[in-house]
């Protein structure tokens, strides 16, 4: 028997997730197929953060884009608990980037300077030497140099979001699947459109990709291109213990139950999620650098995620000219971007105009010859 809705959204994740909410928010009838935890699924192994600073250095519009991204999170919080009654630790205090040496705080003010001008100034940050970050964050080790602090940066908990995400999405009605693998979208041309049936089983003149590392083979059925490969990092989880940190930071939180986590390595090691010594060991010597009371912190869990990485680490947003009504979104950024994902991308994928600060995330990009972006990160 076949299924039928308005919008098909392939991909359970935050990704997905966050789009269908938004189209279940406008009244649309929306089936969200999840292939599951048995999926490399980088909504289970992210770091949480809402992180604006240094985002866009070398493509501009990246740098709006999260920027407004974060600035509608208080919505995003406030509709999901309506919904729900979850609250997904919502905090926005701005956030901290450490630095160990006179070089690397140069680096960071001309990024976060260049990021600036391109901005027109719109885009608040300050440099701070080792003294003042000190005064605002007193656990910090004698090795800290200085920081880089911006005010639109936050954190969220990130399993507490998925799982509002998904309970707002059974609420407002969305047919949710879950354990269902996808590998085959059709595409029937017809008077006023296409008819996409997926798996042969669910029918829908609109299709959202938003797969993670399967989208590139989706994509090419609809005409589509999603040049995405996977980048593991690996994440620590230390012992709860007493507070000491009260705002986010690049590279070490402190969750809202009072866990520490500690991250951001990358790696390129194909499909391969395992963790490895000598990464991990590399966290947590930089994590007790930073933060001297971390050195006898008992670890209790590790993991690595992949992470769903496009050659230039940017977004892509696109809908199919050969099969109007199927469109792609891929990024690395879920949290961050899971608002602008839930009240922009959704609203187009539904018939709205395509939101002006995604016109540049279109896949063509990568074959321009004259194209030369910096990394998102």
């Amino acid at each position: 028997m076949m299924n039928i809705s308005d919008i098909i959204v392939i991909g359970g994740g935050l990704v997905g997730s966050a789009v269908a909410y938004g189209l279940a928010r406008q009244g649309a009838k929306v089936t969200l197929l999840d292939e599951g935890d048995q999926a490399f699924r980088a909504s289970r192994g992210n770091f949480g953060l809402i992180w604006v600073q240094g985002k866009g250095f070398g493509m501009t519009p990246y740098a709006r884009w999260t920027r407004l991204s974060a600035g509608l999170w208080p919505q995003l919080a406030n509709a999901l608990f309506d919904d729900t009654g979850i609250d997904v630790r919502l905090e926005q205090p701005g956030g901290f980037c450490f630095t160990f040496s006179d070089e690397e705080q140069e680096e960071r003010r001309r990024r976060l300077q260049a990021i600036q001008d391109e901005l027109s100034g719109d885009y608040p940050f300050e440099m701070l030497g080792r003294q003042e970050a000190i005064a605002r964050v007193p656990a910090l080790g004698p090795a800290v140099t200085g920081a880089s602090y911006t005010p639109m940066d936050g954190h969220t908990n990130p399993l507490k979001l998925l799982r509002a995400l998904h309970a707002a999405n059974l609420e407002r009605r969305v047919h949710y699947v879950s354990g269902q693998p996808v590998k085959t979208v059709t595409a029937q041309l017809r008077a006023g459109g296409s008819l996409f049936t997926v798996e042969g089983r669910w029918q829908a003149p609109r299709v959202v990709l938003a797969a993670g590392l399967g989208n590139p083979g989706l994509a090419e059925q609809l005409g589509l291109y999603a040049p995405v490969v996977p980048n593991r990092g690996q994440v620590l989880i230390g012992e709860r213990t007493a507070r000491f940190l009260e705002h986010p930071t690049l590279n070490v939180r402190q969750t809202d139950e009072g866990t520490i986590q500690l991250g951001d390595s990358m790696e390129e090691v194909g499909f391969n999620d395992n963790v490895t010594t000598g990464v991990m060991a590399s966290i947590a010597r930089r994590g007790v650098r930073t933060f001297p009371v971390l050195a006898g912190l008992r670890l209790v869990r590790a993991w690595g995620a992949l992470r769903v990485m496009t050659p230039d680490g940017f977004p892509i947003y696109e809908e199919s000219p050969k099969h109007p009504g199927a469109f792609v979104t891929t990024c690395h950024s879920g949290v961050t971007l899971a608002a602008a994902h839930a009240f922009r991308v959704a609203p187009w994928v539904a018939g709205a105009s395509r939101p002006e600060e995604i016109g540049v995330f279109q896949a063509g990009r990568f074959s321009n010859p004259n194209y030369r972006p910096s990394h998102a990160h």
